[in-house]
Parts: structure tokens; C-alpha cells; sequence
């Protein structure tokens, strides 16, 4: 990989995004901006609302030497948006009052007046006169909410380029093209890359088997030194995702081969399409193949397999519905698992499963059906059937069928998670007409 492309850091602010009460979305969705400009993303960091850290944090980016750091967060009206401030501090430049940029922010709260009558329009006066405050010589950012963006270099000497953007998505996403658009971006950004983003899925196997194949394209002489992968772990399924510049493509392909030879019964995806996203195109019958509906019988995932069925665009089409049932009776009258088959082989068992499957798909009528039944604790294991075992059956029209058992570690919803991701992929190898050669 080239060693002199221009290199950033992501900084997201917010005392909410530190301590976990609401979730990161920005830096996924800025990292994968910067790789489409050709950038290279040197770290993320997370900070509370406390220019200290905020400070610190940005003085320790420039120390690694980045020509380029974006903040998101901090740029509302309240004492504690500090972001804009500090910096302009850190640039040495001072706070201006930008009148135009006030009387702006001013037309897009006043409506907010107009529906509150009894709102305190001094304070509402105040916030927008603290949002107009920008550093000397900053480019501004049109605001997408009320909040204005800022595109701030330093005043004097080297250092990075800071591009202060909002915290909301729905603000900062709109944004980002207004700052690509900029002049002081454009001179930060000189000699950026052309990179190239490959990523690989695989399903039932351990992560040691792909530290074992690079080893191996190494000895069959793939330059792996041109290449930079990255393998995730993520609930059951391996993530290698490569990066590289077009003069690699080569030794990209030939890396996706060894892969490819060395792991065919579990390498699902070579495009980086999700395993529900190929579930969803083979129930709609894209490329051809049938159209298929489906409906589901669960018990310990507590719903989450239809949600998950439900959640692509345009789910209506083929996902018919599901039936969560813990109770027996609910088994039996809903579903129409016999009490003499829960009763012979209890409720967590092959023979429940099939018949969860076998009900979801007559009673709702679907193409397919589903059934998952298990043992999700924290309680009610034995050293027979312990926490974590979890049985799946997948049925299609045809009389085809897969069913498995799986015993899963973990708490709770480490089981549940996970048994919807095994659920997902017996779905996939069923409607694809794949038999598992490993166990899954």
C-alpha cells in the first residue's frame, strides 16, 4: 500500500456516543466517504463534551501527523456544544459573529416560534447568535438543520485541515458533498488514492482456518505486502475485507482464488452481499429462479427471525408472517405441532423443529417454513439438552428440507443473534439447492 496518500481521522463528540446511550452511526458512514475520495482513515476516536478531551484528542492527531481530521457533534445551541469553539482555539483562530450566517439560522428556527407561542424567544435568540459564531477565515457549511458546518485550517503553520461537521446523520450526511466541494478540502486532500474495496463472507468457519490460508497464499507467492486485509468476526460469519490500489488487481484475484479453492463449502459471498440480502433476492426470484413465499414458527429467538426476514425492502412480497410460541398450547394450536410429539421428544428437539417448520408453511400458507426452538437461558438447561442448544428446520415446496442443531455460547441474546444467523443461512442453502458439507 502506498505510503503517502493523505491520511485523516475521524473524531465524534458527544457524552451520549461515549458512554454507549446512543449508538455511533458516523464514523462507519465518514469511513466509508474517505475511501471512495482515496483517502486513507489512520484511527476514529470518541470523545464526551469536554473541550479538555476534545482538545487533547485533536492536538494528538495532528501529532501522528494526519492532514485531515472531521468532527461530528457539538454544533447545537446549548452550553455544552463546544466544538466550533475549541476548534478555532486549536487552529489559532478567533470566534466572529458571522451576521449573515445569523440572520439564516434565525429564518430556519422561526417557524419553531411561530408553533410554540410560550417558548422563551431570548434564549431561542441566544442559541442562534452561539451557532453564528465562527472561527476567522473558516469556510461555512450551509446548515442542513439549524447548525452551520466549518471547514477550518490553520492560522498559521502546518497541520491538519479540521472539517467540523453536525452530529445528526440526516444533517451530517448532506453536508459531507458541501465540504468535499471546498477549497481548503481540496488542498488537504491533494494526492489522494485510488483505492479499491473487496470484501469476502464466509459462514461455519474459525477464524484460525484464514489466518492458515494467508499463510499459504504467501508460500504460493501471492504479494500480499500490495494488499491490506482485514478479517471481522461477526456473529458466526468472517468478513475479509481488502483493500487496494488498481495496480493490485492481480494479486487481489489471486488471493480471492486461494480463498475461494480453499474454502468452497463455506465461502458464500464474493461480492460482499449479506447473507439477507441473498435470501431476499432469492425469494423474490431474482435472475430468474422462482418466486417463493415464506413464514416462520419460533420460540427462543422471540420473534427476531421474522423481523429480520421482514427488514429488506419490499419484504411484503414473499414474507408472509410468524408465529413466536413459547407456551405448548401455543405450539399446538397455533402452529399445530402435535402434544404427543412435544410430549415423546420435548419442546426442544429435531422432531419440534420439523414440525414448527411443517405448521408455519400450512398453516400460513407459504412456500417455505421455519422452525427454530431452543434453549436460550439464562436457566432451564440439562447436561442433555443444555443453555444454548438451539434446533432449525428449514422446509420448501418440494419436499427438500434442512434441519440442524446448534449449541451456542453466550448469554441470552449472544444465543438469539446467533441462531437468527445460522436460521438465515439454512434459509439461503435450502432456497439455493446448497447441502451444508460442514456443520453449521
Amino acid at each position: 500500500m502506498s505510503k503517502d496518500a493523505p491520511r485523516a481521522g475521524i473524531l465524534v463528540t458527544g457524552t451520549e456516543v461515549l458512554t454507549g446511550r446512543v449508538r455511533d452511526r458516523n464514523g462507519p458512514w465518514l469511513a466509508d466517504r474517505l475511501l471512495e475520495a482515496g483517502v486513507d482513515l489512520a484511527q476514529i476516536a470518541i470523545v464526551g463534551d469536554r473541550p479538555r478531551d476534545l482538545e487533547a484528542t485533536l492536538r494528538a492527531m495532528a501529532g501522528a501527523g494526519l492532514d485531515l481530521v472531521i468532527t461530528s457533534g457539538g454544533l447545537g445551541p446549548t452550553a455544552d456544544d463546544l466544538t466550533a469553539e475549541v476548534v478555532g482555539r486549536f487552529q489559532g483562530r478567533e470566534p466572529v459573529l458571522d451576521e449573515a450566517l445569523e440572520a439564516r439560522i434565525a429564518e430556519i428556527v422561526r417557524p419553531l416560534a411561530e408553533r410554540y407561542p410560550d417558548i422563551d424567544r431570548n434564549a431561542m435568540a441566544a442559541g442562534t447568535r452561539k451557532q453564528a459564531m465562527v472561527p476567522e477565515g473558516a469556510t461555512v457549511l450551509e446548515p442542513v438543520g439549524t447548525a452551520p458546518g466549518l471547514v477550518v485550517t490553520p492560522a498559521e503553520g502546518a497541520g491538519p485541515t479540521v472539517v467540523v461537521l453536525p452530529g445528526p446523520p440526516r444533517e451530517l450526511q448532506p453536508m459531507w458533498r458541501q465540504a468535499t466541494e471546498t477549497d481548503a478540502w481540496r488542498a488537504a486532500v491533494g494526492g489522494a488514492r485510488d483505492y479499491r474495496q473487496a470484501m469476502l463472507r464466509l459462514f461455519g468457519i474459525p477464524e484460525s482456518d484464514i489466518a492458515e490460508t494467508l499463510r499459504h497464499a504467501e508460500r504460493e507467492g501471492v504479494e500480499l505486502a500490495q494488499l491490506e486485509i482485514t478479517t471481522c468476526m461477526r456473529g458466526g460469519e468472517i468478513e475479509i475485507v481488502t483493500r487496494y490500489e488498481p495496480h493490485a488487481d492481480s494479486a487481489y484475484e489471486a488471493f480471492a482464488e486461494i480463498v475461494a479453492a480453499r474454502h468452497s463449502s463455506t465461502l458464500y459471498s464474493t461480492d460482499g452481499t449479506t447473507v439477507d440480502e441473498q435470501v431476499a433476492a432469492l425469494l423474490r426470484g431474482d435472475g430468474g429462479g422462482p418466486k417463493r413465499t415464506i413464514a416462520v414458527a419460533e420460540s427462543c429467538t422471540g420473534g427476531l427471525l421474522a423481523a429480520r426476514l421482514t427488514n429488506p425492502p419490499g419484504a411484503s412480497e414473499y414474507m408472509l408472517g410468524g408465529v413466536v410460541a413459547y407456551a405448548n398450547e401455543l405450539k399446538t394450536g397455533q402452529v399445530g405441532v402435535p402434544l404427543e410429539t412435544i410430549e415423546a421428544h420435548g419442546a426442544v428437539s429435531e422432531e419440534v423443529a420439523k414440525a414448527l417448520a411443517h405448521g408455519a408453511r400450512l398453516r400460513l400458507g407459504a412456500d417455505v417454513g421455519v422452525g427454530l426452538t431452543g434453549i436460550a437461558g439464562p436457566g432451564g438447561g440439562s447436561e442433555e439438552k443444555p443453555v444454548g442448544l438451539v434446533w432449525l428446520s428449514v422446509q420448501g415446496p418440494d419436499g427438500n428440507e434442512l434441519t440442524r442443531s446448534v449449541t451456542l455460547p453466550g448469554g441470552r441474546t449472544d444465543v438469539r443473534e446467533r441462531a437468527v444467523m445460522v436460521a438465515m443461512h439454512l434459509i439461503r442453502r435450502l432456497l439455493s439447492g446448497e447441502q451444508a458439507t460442514r456443520p453449521t
